[in-house]
């Protein structure tokens, strides 16, 4: 009697006492799993195939160990582009012996699915948390030492060296302020008393040109 079953998205043809190797199931050693994807069964003369699966038909397995397969170079090259990539590869199995080809809907004794073995996975958790650890007990705070603080000494000579520079500031303002008044003022006064003097010039010649003019006109 065989049997075509499917696992990790491949077909394999198995009979009693058959070693195969598949994609890496979640068991462990020594453990019966239940591959209940029967595609195909045959006895003798007899076939029996699935749309897609046979009705109640199921395969037993033992799980003997989670090997992994031999190492491939994946090697990818691009030519004139200076590009080069080699990656390694193992890829994970579980080998598996075929105990029994059942049908009917019979099922293995001790049968475990991959499905109920994750549900039981996060109770397990659940039940193994570690008990919360105490905490310490909180340390008593030392009583803080009162130091009188002492008193900043006032920044009086500071201050007043401040203000005498702000003083002295202010009267060189004053004097050079002054200074310059009275510069404009005497400039003022010199431009004040050219003019006179220009006027009084202009007059003197004027007054010649007229004496000069009545004593020709007396010669005449």
């Amino acid at each position: 009697m065989f049997a075509v079953v499917k696992t990790g998205g491949k077909q394999y043809k198995v009979a009693k006492d058959d070693v195969i190797k598949v994609e890496r199931l979640d068991a462990e050693p020594g453990d019966t799993i239940a591959l209940e994807e029967v595609l195909m069964l045959g006895d003798g003369d007899k076939t029996t195939a699935g749309q897609p699966t046979v009705a109640g038909a199921c395969v037993a397995a033992e799980v003997l160990e989670q090997a992994r397969a031999k190492k491939i170079l994946v090697f990818k090259k691009k030519r004139r582009k200076g590009y080069r990539r080699l990656n390694g590869h193992r890829q994970n199995l579980t080998v598996l012996r075929v105990t029994d080809i059942l049908t009917d809907g019979k099922k293995p004794a001790q049968a475990k699915s991959g499905a109920a073995k994750q549900a039981k996975a996060p109770a397990e958790k659940t039940e193994a948390k570690k008990p919360e650890a105490k905490k310490p007990e909180a340390k008593k705070a030392a009583p803080k030492k009162t130091t009188a603080k002492k008193a900043a000494p006032k920044k009086t000579a500071e201050k007043s060296g401040t203000a005498k520079k702000a003083s002295g500031g202010a009267a060189s303002k004053a004097k050079s302020s002054t200074s310059k008044a009275s510069t404009t003022k005497s400039s003022a006064a010199k431009k004040a008393s050219g003019a006179k003097a220009s006027g009084g010039k202009a007059g003197a010649s004027k007054g010649a040109a007229s004496k000069a003019k009545t004593t020709k006109k007396s010669k005449e």
